[in-house]
């Protein structure tokens, strides 16, 4: 797999593993995976019930655990770290603060337009920012705002499909119309990147379902430099998660993997479980909110909290909670090291290059 530039960084292994909250990708699974030439991602969403002991109320102890988070991760590797921030998240602006003065490598923001995102660099600021979108629309919009507003243009652009786990970026009928599909929107979102060629250079990484090198090399035909993966980092020995998550993983089958709503006002892609199924009866209501993490969320109309339901997940409290995952995680099979996993990706992707190369030369 060729070597790409997000502005003057330079990724050698074209994977970049995704936010997953709440405690998935944490230090642990982020370090690893930079350590193999990729981008790790640790993720914002939840950090204040990862870090209770920390001083204030809970967005000072998210503050507090971004911190420790990208602190333990730079003393495991020498590669790239990003954090995933979600434009969700209502202490969204103290998340990007935190992490642009900790001089994380690169801010990923989705979940909602990162309109404003540029706003946060300070003049000595050297942290990438890159936008996640689900339509070449929302590039174009993004785009343009920041170029007009900032005199800045993104440094890369993840587009997620909707084979993504966790919250998507479409609405429930768009998710089996194959206008929607990633393998449309790649080539869209290109021709946007390409628009801007002559200020910027903004490679474009295809994100959502991909599992296999086969996929990478699909993607990168299309014209993505790179491909941004999450489900297959979930059962590895680093993933910060607990065994009992993983395993839920591992005994998944393609029948559990369901569309949910979620409290953000986004369907979401997950593994089914008791919880689930608690909360389509109505008997997981939240009495009370503590953390108000969410901007649109209301806990007294909310069927659930999520923070508290990912939270437990994560923890191995699959009664209290469950698993956000992609289209294709019943695949895993079994626990396997990050390098394991990346290796076996690439000799996948040398593979398929080799099969679309005589096929190319015929077209």
């Amino acid at each position: 797999m060729k070597p790409f530039f997000i502005g003057n960084i330079e990724i050698k292994t074209p994977i970049i593993q995704g936010g997953m909250g709440v405690g998935i990708s944490l230090s642990g699974l982020a370090s690893a995976v930079a350590n193999e030439g990729g981008i790790g991602v640790i993720s914002c969403a939840g950090l204040g019930l990862l870090y209770p002991k920390g001083k204030g109320d809970y967005t000072e102890k998210c503050i507090c655990g971004l911190k420790e988070e990208i602190h333990k991760a730079r003393q495991k590797t020498k590669g790239i770290i990003g954090v995933n921030i979600m434009v969700a998240l209502s202490n969204y602006a103290e998340m990007v603060r935190t992490a642009i003065s900790e001089k994380i490598d690169v801010v990923f923001a989705g979940a909602g337009l990162p309109l404003d995102l540029p706003l946060y660099l300070t003049p000595e600021s050297k942290t990438k920012l890159v936008p996640i979108v689900s339509s070449s629309r929302a590039a174009k919009i993004i785009c343009d705002k920041w170029e007009k507003n900032f005199d800045y243009l993104p440094d890369a652009i993840v587009v997620e499909g909707p084979k993504a786990g966790g919250h998507l970026g479409f609405k429930k009928e768009q998710l089996q119309d194959a206008k929607y599909a990633l393998e449309a929107l790649i080539p869209e979102v290109v021709a946007i990147a390409t628009s801007y060629k002559e200020r910027k250079d903004i490679p474009v990484i295809a994100a959502g379902g991909i599992s296999t090198g086969e996929d990478i090399a699909r993607f990168m035909q299309l014209g993505a430099s790179a491909v941004q993966m999450g489900s297959i980092f979930v059962t590895t020995q680093e993933c910060d998660a607990s065994q009992t998550f993983k395993e839920v993983y591992i005994h998944s089958k393609p029948e559990d993997v369901l569309i949910i709503e979620s409290p953000v006002g986004m369907p979401g892609r997950a593994i089914d479980g008791e919880f689930i199924r608690n909360v389509e009866k109505g008997q997981e209501k939240p009495k009370c909110c503590s953390f108000h993490c969410i901007k649109t969320c209301d806990y007294q109309k909310s069927p659930y909290c999520i923070i508290k339901a990912l939270y437990n997940a994560a923890k191995g409290n699959m009664k209290r909670g469950y698993a956000f995952a992609g289209s294709n995680a019943f695949l895993s099979e079994k626990i396997r090291s990050v390098k394991e996993v990346i290796t076996t990706l690439n000799n996948e992707f040398i593979l398929a290059t080799c099969q679309l190369a005589p096929a190319k030369m015929k077209t």
